[in-house]
């Protein structure tokens, strides 16, 4: 991709990136590529995940591939990401990349990063590992990885788990396993989840302006260890009321959310309740797990169980 400076337009370029990089990949690799969506990262909606979910399963029932590559821009990337982690029923290799410089600008990262990914997808240990995001000599989990700078080559982080592999010049290598992974093998992604943010003096007006929207699900970022101003709690009982889901994680970026505290607000309270805790998810994963479970249950202490690892 090129970035026009002047008026901001992102365009493709003439040169095909992988004729760039063909000489620098091993003779035995065989390439195929195919171009489903011409979209910048915000214009990404889940419609589009399931596409691309639904596409990868086509291409691996018809022929035998060693992995899948799917270059995605970065904004959006660790959505998208996670939702085919959710989705994908395949053992064999996925990785994600993107580039944070585009193909005109000094220290271009992505011809880099597409032939680190080439070269993870093509690596037999990156096996039975979910989908993995390939960027900056890193290899992260779908589930963990993050865009933590809005500029820097080094933004794709996990806080708290760091990577699970690193990549060189010519080898991969793998660190860590994966302890569990689960599959939601949805045919539709059409519930509707908000996603809000706490802050200090925090009313109700928020989570009722949501509840009379009828969304489908909520996720609220909360404070510290998921607790929220006590001036919420009959909107989040109205909502509770109204059987809309509510999924907790904290707007911190680690640590998890637990039910610590029982002041008027505090996290014991919002269990009893029936808030959901999502073990260590960001607020935008936890919106696209909350919409891949109602697809495929409603019943409350189902879905706190999708959400307990």
């Amino acid at each position: 991709m090129k970035e026009n400076k002047e008026t901001g337009e992102v365009n493709t370029s003439s040169k095909h990136p992988l004729d760039e990089i063909s000489t620098m990949l091993k003779g035995e690799t065989e390439i195929e590529d195919e171009i489903l969506f011409h979209l910048p990262s915000p214009h990404i909606r889940p419609d589009h995940m399931l596409k691309l979910g639904r596409a990868i399963h086509e291409k691996m029932s018809k022929r035998n591939y060693d992995g899948i590559v799917i270059t995605h821009g970065t904004d959006t990337l660790e959505e998208t990401s996670y939702f085919l982690d959710l989705f994908l029923q395949t053992r064999k290799p996925v990785v994600v990349t993107g580039a944070m410089r585009s193909s005109n600008e000094i220290g271009a990262d992505g011809l880099y990063n597409l032939l680190s990914a080439i070269r993870v997808a093509s690596c037999d240990e990156a096996q039975e590992k979910g989908v993995l995001v390939v960027m900056n000599d890193e290899i992260h989990t779908a589930k963990n990885v993050t865009k933590t700078s809005t500029s820097n080559v080094a933004t794709f982080q996990s806080p708290q788990y760091g990577p699970i592999g690193i990549t060189t010049k010519n080898e991969v290598f793998f660190h860590h396993k994966m302890t569990r992974h689960d599959s939601y093998p949805i045919q539709h992604i059409n519930k509707r989840v908000a996603l809000i943010k706490a802050f200090a003096g925090m009313d109700g007006s928020l989570i009722d302006a949501v509840r009379e929207s009828n969304v489908d699900g909520l996720v609220i970022e909360a404070l510290g260890q998921g607790n929220l101003p006590p001036e919420t709690v009959e909107s989040l009982k109205r909502a509770i009321e109204a059987s809309i889901p509510i999924v907790l994680v904290s707007r911190c970026y680690q640590g998890i959310v637990q039910d610590t505290y029982g002041y008027p607000g505090g996290g014991r309270q919002l269990r009893d309740m029936g808030l959901i805790f999502a073990n260590g998810l960001t607020g935008p994963k936890a919106r696209i797990k909350l919409m891949v479970a109602l697809e495929m249950t409603t019943n409350l202490t189902e879905l706190e169980h999708m959400f307990s690892y």
